[in-house]
């Protein structure tokens, strides 16, 4: 058994470029990665880089005042707060502010933009018949053919092949024919009232809607007609006013940009589906039929019947009385068309999307209903001055206690320091590529907490080198040589730094898990530095002891490679005796 055991000792002790070359190897490859994603610094939250902080002010509709309360409150940061983070934004913050206020913190970078669009937007969403629509400033929109011709296109719609319009069809459809099953819940809302309305987009817009149409009287149709000729989607301030104080039961006006970018506006009629009644979409790569991307839409069993009923109405429709608008906020994001009723209870909506823009139209469609109307109180963009100070008074505490490391390794272990120190360097450069590369690949975003675990790690990775030296100079005591002694205070070390590794993750691990916010970046940071420290330990630190333990520098225990037995105390080798036999007597003999 002892001779099995001495071959795997030394054929371990004899490939520790193995362990180094792999580790190496790593480095470069991350750094590869790094350099070739062109991501070579870590991104920044928003107390480092700065941002937009967003106050959103919940508003009571008439006779509801009630419904303000810390329920709908909370739905309604969740379901913004996983609204952003469906873009791609991370380290977005999203919380309550008193009774009625919402806070949304959201960092400068990718997709921010469109994240502060949304979430300013993100109150009512409804689906609503379209009853006429023309480009706003003068003339008619051109309106969609059954085969997809050339028409205008909201802002949500895909921007492929110009002014397409998008069709809502049955899931998993790929004939053209296909009724639009995933907004059909707008024409749902435009039928209310049993509409079916049959007049071309050009007469539509030059006519009133007729009372059934509107769900009004003449009077109110007659103003609404009125307003909708006087409109003008191209100046701003009209456009935030038009639709907001619409109700559901209400016909309306609203604004869309086309695919061209002119601004279309619309004369909508009365929504009885609403954002609550879809229970889920995304945005699916439809490779089977050819569609490209596509929004996939699936409906509550409430939503589903109420969608089945409009759409077999406006498919009875011609144009644009066949399309349905999908408006958020009073803003028409899609406005598909109808050639049959949809019954299945989920839909797709095909067109020229690209990947974005049916991810953002899906992002709408399953976040885009709140249980609460809300106003924007104020907008402001947050530098990182603060922060900026912060992390440099941060860094140089870092600095200066890694310096005092640094001279207490070099005072007590001497030589053996200069292994602690590379260790940390390698431990250091996997951090930071690995963090740089989490950026664009989930969302990471360097914050100071996440800053602050990053530091307390260093003290992990130190201690887990003082572990190992420390077994190593007691094996020296008890009389052993150098590279003997390297060998057989390994195990003794691994275990004690896997435990010590082990806690240390576990704090990290339930401290991300039941925070929220900053915290986690502290949780996130703390974690991944834990496990670093154990492939470091194992592939860089305990092989480089290995290879130095060869060298006469350290293997005579020079006085300053840290190893010197005598000012280690160490006793000459004792070797166990065996105890004289006991005298015989020659009587006995």
């Amino acid at each position: 058994m002892a001779t099995p055991k001495k071959g795997r000792s030394a054929s371990a002790q004899s490939k520790p470029g193995r362990s180094l070359a792999l580790i190496l190897i790593a480095i470069a490859a991350l750094t590869g990665g790094m350099f070739a994603s062109g991501h070579t610094t870590p991104r920044l939250g928003i107390d480092l880089a700065g941002g937009t902080s967003i106050t959103l002010r919940a508003v009571p509709e008439a006779g509801n005042e009630s419904a303000i309360n810390k329920t709908n409150m909370d739905t309604a940061v969740s379901i913004m707060e996983r609204r952003v983070n469906g873009l791609g934004v991370s380290e977005s913050e999203v919380q309550t502010q008193g009774r009625e206020n919402i806070i949304v913190n959201i960092p400068k970078g990718t997709n921010s933009e469109q994240a502060r669009k949304q979430v300013g937007t993100t109150a009512k969403l409804y689906f609503r018949p379209v009853l006429a629509t023309e480009v706003s400033g003068g003339g008619t929109a051109p309106s969609p053919s059954p085969t997809g011709s050339p028409s205008g296109s909201p802002s949500g719609q895909p921007s492929g092949k110009a002014g397409d319009k998008p069709e809502a069809t049955d899931k998993g459809s790929g004939s053209p024919s296909a009724s639009p099953t995933t907004q059909g819940r707008a024409v749902t809302d435009a039928l209310k009232a049993d509409a079916t309305p049959s007049a071309s987009a050009s007469e539509t817009a030059k006519s009133s809607p007729s009372p059934s149409a509107s769900g009004g009287s003449a009077d109110a149709a007659g103003k609404l007609q009125e307003q909708y000729a006087k409109l003008d989607c191209t100046d701003e301030k009209t456009r935030s006013t038009v639709g907001d104080t619409a109700k559901a039961s209400d016909p309306t006006l609203a604004c869309g940009q086309n695919a061209q970018g002119q601004w279309q506006k619309y004369i909508l009629g009365p929504a009885e589906v609403d954002g609550t009644d879809v229970d889920k979409a995304q945005a699916v790569l439809n490779t089977q039929t050819g569609a490209g991307w596509t929004v996939t839409m699936d409906f509550t069993d409430g939503g589903a019947k109420k969608f089945a009923d409009i759409t077999g109405k406006l498919a009875q429709n011609q144009s644009p009385q066949n399309q349905f608008a999908i408006v958020l906020d009073g803003d028409v994001v899609s406005d598909p068309y109808v050639r049959q009723a949809l019954t299945g209870g989920n839909a797709e909506i095909s067109g020229n999307f690209n990947q974005q823009s049916a991810q953002e139209l899906a992002n709408m469609l399953t976040y885009g209903a709140l249980p609460l109307t809300f106003k924007v109180d104020s907008m402001t963009t947050v530098t990182a001055a603060l922060g900026g100070d912060q992390l440099q008074a941060g860094l140089i505490a870092g600095a200066i206690g890694l310096a005092l490391v640094v001279i207490y390794l070099l005072a007590y272990y001497r030589g053996l320091s200069f292994i602690a120190i590379l260790s940390l360097l390698v431990s250091a450069a996997l951090t930071y590529t690995i963090m740089s590369l989490l950026g664009p690949t989930i969302g990471f975003a360097l914050n100071l907490p996440a800053v602050c675990g990053a530091i307390v790690a260093i003290g992990i990775t130190a201690d887990s080198f003082i572990v190992y030296f420390e077994r190593v100079r007691d094996e020296i005591r008890e009389g052993r040589s150098l590279r003997p002694a390297v060998e057989r205070a390994w195990p003794r070390a691994r275990r004690t730094i896997l435990v010590s590794d082990f806690v240390s993750f576990l704090a990290a691990a339930v401290l991300f898990i039941v925070t929220v916010g900053k915290v986690q970046g502290f949780a996130f940071t703390l974690g991944l530095t834990t496990l670093l420290d154990v492939v470091v330990v194992f592939l860089f630190t305990k092989p480089l002891l290995t290879l130095m333990a060869r060298r006469p520098f350290f293997a005579n225990g020079h006085k300053w490679s840290g190893l010197d037995p005598k000012s280690l105390g160490a006793q000459p080798p004792l070797r166990r005796t065996r105890r004289p036999a006991a005298p015989v007597d020659p009587k006995e003999a």
